[in-house]
Order: C-alpha cells, then structure tokens, then sequence
C-alpha cells in the first residue's frame, strides 16, 4: 500500500520514470529498449511544440503523463518486437492525450509520426477512441477515477525497484538526436468535456 502522501504528490519526472519503466516491464521482447527511451520520445515531441509555436506552455505534466499512461497500457501489449512499434504506439496516444487535454484547438500531425504510413496512425487512434472514450471523459469527471490510475503508475516504479536499487532512470543504450519538422496538419476538433485533470491533482 502506497503512503497517502506519494498517492497525493509526483513530479512530472517521476511519473516518467515510471511510465519508462512500465513500458520496459512490459516490452521484454525488445532488448535494446531502456526506460528512458520513451521519455525521450515524450519529451522531445513536447519540446518541438514549444520551440515551434504551437504551444505556449509544455504539455508534458504529471496529470497529462497519467492519462497518457491510462491510453498507453491499453495500446501496448508487450507483443511489439521492434522499437519502432513501441514509439509509434506510444506517440500515438501522446496525439490523443494532446487532442484532448492539451490547450490549443489543433496540432501537428508530423511530430507524433514515426512511420510512412498515416492510414496505420489513424487506425490506431480509431481503436483507443473506441476502447477508452468513457475512460477518458471519466478520468475528468471522477477524482477517484483519476486517483486510481495515478496510484497504479506510482506502483510501475515501486515494482521496477528491484531491479534498479539505485532508482536511477536506465539511459538508453543509443543516445542520438532528435530532429522532429513541424507540418501544418488539418484542424481536429476537440472534445467538448474537457476539464483540466490539475484540479482534479488538487482534489485527490
């Protein structure tokens, strides 16, 4: 049983910590992928917005890294045996996390586009939208909701403790640079329940 303060408090780097790990845990065919891989990947998208103009404030914070990892879980099975299917899925439900959560009316498809075809992206988002749409307009309707699935990615990290005593992120065994280009994608309309998942942190 997690303390009701780390039930109550996380830092953004934290909780992508533990997404990392979950995913790690998860993903055992994939050999070459470390944790910090997929921050990597979140961070990075998030950085272009910013530089880019498209977003005036990051959208990487820790209420955005719980619904994210609330589409994630669903998404990744631990069958993908390529890296790159990882980060496509897993950008994927980053898209869907800003279409739904994030401030501005539209954004760019190309950052969140890790493969040549589009069909295979929107197919992918048909099949979250059609799995998780009560989940997602509940995780802003309920506070307990919401304090559930934080509570369960808190535990990622708990659980990976064994294996990394020291609690450092693993850094990925292939450092390179990320050089995402920005393309004007068409408009995509947002949904109408929104509430900012930071008031339900305040609850909670």
């Amino acid at each position: 049983m997690l303390e009701c303060r780390s039930e109550k408090h996380a830092s953004t780097s934290e909780l992508l910590k533990c997404l990392g790990m979950f995913l790690h845990d998860r993903c055992r065919k994939l050999r070459d992928f470390q944790a910090g891989d997929a921050v990597m990947w979140l961070r990075a998208v998030d950085r272009s917005l910013l530089l880019q103009g498209w977003q005036d404030v990051a959208f990487i914070n820790p209420a955005n890294v719980v619904f994210v990892y609330m589409l994630v879980r669903e998404l990744v099975d631990g069958e993908e045996t390529k890296e790159a299917e990882l980060q496509a899925a897993v950008l994927t439900c980053l898209y869907l996390s800003y279409s739904y959560m994030g401030n501005e009316i539209s954004y760019p498809l190309k950052p969140f586009l890790v493969e040549d075809s589009k069909d295979k992206f929107w197919d992918r988002c048909l099949l979250i939208v059609n799995r998780l749409s009560s989940n997602m307009l509940r995780i802003n309707a309920e506070p307990g909701f919401f304090t559930e699935i934080f509570t369960e990615l808190k535990a990622c990290g708990m659980n990976s403790a064994s294996s990394n005593p020291n609690g450092n992120l693993p850094t990925s065994r292939h450092p390179r640079e990320v050089v995402v280009r920005l393309s004007i994608a068409g408009q995509q309309q947002k949904y109408q329940h929104q509430t900012t998942l930071q008031e339900l942190t305040s609850v909670v």
